[in-house]
């Protein structure tokens, strides 16, 4: 590593995070941040959105603080406004509970994927059904492919269906699709993808449903990403009231979801229904969905997460340090 790599607070570009990559465990710093909150042992604020003066953008703040590891940060996420496309970048800052001081500013793009794929195969791990066989992931974009590749290993599924509008006619990208794992079959079609899917990952940028009546065949498991356009939502928001709800992290997500807070607007669903969240899942303080119906996990992102992802990084890089 080069001397500049060597000081702190280290400077982490994103050609480093995408080299330390394969290296990280996800699984393991998410499953021992989520037990963390669980039990009380790390602090998740709400998100904060700060608007630049003169409608020239704004910036989310995503903010947590863990004991055990003995570190808090910030994930700063811009939008800038520009004569043509918005510039949208992410940063997150590590520091130490002990010294006060800056630990790492690290790009946060490549981060936020794993971390958000991550998030979703915990979910996909203590909720999807034991006998679940067929999964159907809805999106082949870069978080459509963390997706696969988090949730691939977590059952023997039978068959792994993948849509989206774009892979039609593009046999590249077919390709890179169906080298992710040999049990991938790219659908033609939005309803052939889903139909039979015991797991279906909506994993797409839609402000609007991706789903409607009819389309699933059976009672499933589906998790949501969305992205962060004003409520948006990729299931209709009236489905809530007859589904068992879990989410990331119940005191923030409510207030923050789309189809959520639309339920609750519009169609009498209570943030009090969610079954639980993802720290009840860890700490095994929540019982299996039945699966009498329906089953929607529904993440919005957390700061948590990103710290937990940025110290497993800096733990890599330092790791390589000391060697």
């Amino acid at each position: 590593m080069s001397n500049r790599e060597t000081t702190t607070p280290l400077i982490v570009q994103e050609d480093a995070v995408r080299n330390a990559l394969p290296e990280l465990d996800v699984r393991r710093a998410l499953t021992q941040m989520f037990r963390a909150l669980g039990n009380e042992d790390a602090v998740q604020p709400p998100q904060s959105l700060t608007l630049f003066p003169a409608h020239a953008g704004d910036f989310i703040t995503y903010l947590g603080a863990i004991a055990d590891a003995k570190v808090f940060g910030a994930k700063l996420s811009p939008y800038i406004v520009t004569g043509s496309k918005p510039i949208i970048t992410a940063w997150t800052a590590l520091m130490s509970m002990e010294t006060g001081q800056p630990l790492m500013w690290c790009d946060a793009g490549l981060l936020t994927i794993e971390r958000t794929a991550g998030a979703t195969a915990l979910a996909v791990e203590h909720l999807a059904a034991a006998g679940a066989r067929r999964l159907a992931i809805v999106g082949a974009g870069a978080l459509g492919q963390a997706h696969l590749r988090h949730i691939a290993p977590l059952r023997p599924w039978d068959a792994i269906q993948v849509f989206a509008p774009g892979l039609r006619g593009n046999e590249a990208k077919r390709s890179v699709i169906a080298a992710l794992d040999a049990r991938v079959t790219i659908s033609t079609t939005l309803e052939d993808c889903v139909r039979d899917a015991d797991v279906v990952a909506l994993c797409t940028s839609s402000g609007t449903p991706v789903l409607s009546e009819g389309m699933l065949g059976k009672p499933a498991l589906i998790t949501s990403i969305s992205t962060n356009a004003a409520n948006a939502h990729e299931i209709p928001p009236a489905w809530l009231t007859e589904m068992d709800v879990y989410c990331d992290y119940r005191r923030t997500t409510p207030a923050s979801a789309g189809e959520m807070k639309l339920a609750a607007e519009l169609h009498g669903w209570s943030p009090q229904s969610v079954v639980a969240d993802l720290p009840d899942l860890v700490c095994g303080k929540a019982d299996r969905p039945s699966y009498r119906k329906h089953v929607f996990f529904r993440s919005i992102g957390l700061g948590l997460e990103d710290v937990a992802i940025a110290y497993e990084l800096l733990r890599h890089l330092t790791s390589r340090i000391a060697a």
